[in-house]
């Protein structure tokens, strides 16, 4: 008699293939093109072991490779009913004030596991400038998003570990808002709160930022992001959530249309 373990297995691949045409059209959407090869075979491979949905924000696609998000580990954890995990300080290495902490963390996948460990760390060097202050909270996310992929055997990067390179967050060096001068409560500190939401919205509906900030130069009509009002950018701010929640497909043919010309050509 046949064993019913190749047949369990095409039904789980089955029961999975609309959700990976979901993310292959998710990610041709965020890129404005059809998927290389080798993005469509990670993105395939990623939907079909662990179920990652890039709708929900478990992966994001970003500068062409495909990076789980510690929300996609979490659920994933929850479906495999992970048995716990536990996260310490290595206070050894930690210096508060420079801001810079490591911690350790252990996942245990089943009551029988010795535990998978991962370490993760963070400093004003190697965060973006959304999370600046929240160091120790950012080393614990990497450390747990570590031991998560090892507990899980999943050969990804998660998407909290990028640095602040420019390579790795493209975002922090588009959104630069003019800082307002006053110094009262209620002036201090609303540039800084602008530029946060406007990263905030490119990164949560992965829009170009190029692309962004060309948009926003053009909405303003200023000749730099920087040098446009305060009232402007947070106006050019709240449509361009709005408009990115209530019809992303206009607004990614909108923002594509601030392609520079020798790009296009070359297209």
């Amino acid at each position: 008699m046949a064993s019913p373990q190749p047949d369990r297995k095409l039904r789980k691949a089955s029961r999975k293939q609309p959700l990976l045409r979901q993310n292959v059209r998710g990610a041709e959407r965020t890129m404005g093109h059809s998927l290389p090869s080798r993005l469509k075979s990670s993105l395939h491979a990623i939907t079909q072991e662990w179920g990652f949905s890039l709708d929900r924000g478990e992966v994001l696609i970003l500068s062409g490779s495909c990076y789980v998000t510690h929300t996609g580990l979490l659920r994933l954890a929850s479906r495999k009913r992970c048995c716990g995990m536990q996260v310490e300080i290595v206070d050894s290495l930690c210096d508060s004030a420079a801001h810079r902490f490591v911690l350790k963390a252990t996942v245990y996948p089943s009551k029988e596991s010795v535990g998978f460990v991962g370490y993760g760390d963070a400093d004003p060097s190697n965060v973006s400038a959304l999370v600046r202050g929240a160091e120790l909270r950012m080393a614990e996310t990497r450390a747990v998003n570590r031991a998560l992929c090892k507990a899980y055997g999943i050969g990804l990067c998660s998407a909290e570990e990028m640095g602040s390179s420019p390579n790795c967050n493209p975002v922090d060096d588009q959104c630069h808002v003019q800082q307002p001068v006053a110094s009262g409560a209620n002036g201090k500190g609303n540039g800084s709160k602008v530029r946060d939401r406007l990263c905030q919205v490119i990164r949560q509906h992965q829009l170009d930022p190029a692309l962004v900030k060309a948009y926003a130069v053009d909405f303003c009509g200023s000749e730099s992001l920087k040098d446009a009002p305060r009232e402007q950018v947070e106006t050019f701010v709240q449509q361009l959530a709005e408009r990115a929640v209530n019809d992303r497909p206009s607004l990614l043919c909108l923002l594509n249309s601030y392609t520079p010309s020798s790009d296009a050509v070359t297209a």
